[in-house]
């Protein structure tokens, strides 16, 4: 594999309080100089979750995308989540938080079924899918922005649902590495 490519400048344009935004000009192997732009978001789990013979779906509207979704949970892999035990644990901590806070539905523990990077054109994003058995339900915690519905789906219609549209990456990804792992 060529690694040739040499850094010149890397600037961040723009930034929120969800992502920055910016491009790295870049020294291809060929000599001639090219600006590749990237946005960097923070680390993300999506949660597989099972109770009984369901998995558990949210249903929110997108607002980026301007339409309702049926989709796992996901979110924001915090630095609480994080501790001293790596990338593995942090996903699982973090998938077992925002089921519970997303759902109500309650995981003892939380398995990390894959980690990766997400749409490595344009994005510095990384994602893990976690797999949990729900096995009580509380009140959900959501935060402000958060207007869901919770929907259980029963496991064989599980991939149906996730490729209906509109369909997501996450929740296809998700489902299908349960169903290849043997969870659902």
């Amino acid at each position: 594999m060529d690694t040739d490519w040499k850094v010149v400048e890397s600037r961040v344009e723009y930034e929120t309080g969800w992502y920055e935004g910016g491009y790295d000009e870049v020294e291809q192997p060929d000599g001639t100089m090219k600006k590749y732009y990237w946005a960097r978001l923070p680390p993300a789990v999506v949660v597989v979750a099972r109770h009984e013979d369901d998995v558990i779906f949210v249903e929110q509207y997108r607002p980026t995308v301007r339409e309702e979704h049926l989709e796992l949970v996901a979110g924001i892999v915090e630095e609480e989540d994080r501790g001293e035990d790596g990338d593995a644990k942090g996903y699982e901590e973090a998938g077992i938080r925002e089921l519970r806070e997303e759902t109500g539905f309650v995981a003892d523990d939380a398995t990390l079924l894959q980690d990766y990077r997400v749409a490595t054109g344009v994005l510095r994003h990384d994602r893990g899918v976690v797999y949990a058995e729900a096995v009580d339900r509380v009140e959900p915690d959501r935060d402000e922005n958060e207007f869901l519905r919770v929907r259980r789906v029963p496991v064989e219609e599980a991939i149906d649902v996730a490729r209906r549209a509109p369909a997501n990456d996450a929740t296809i990804e998700g489902i299908l590495l349960a169903r290849e792992d043997g969870y659902i």
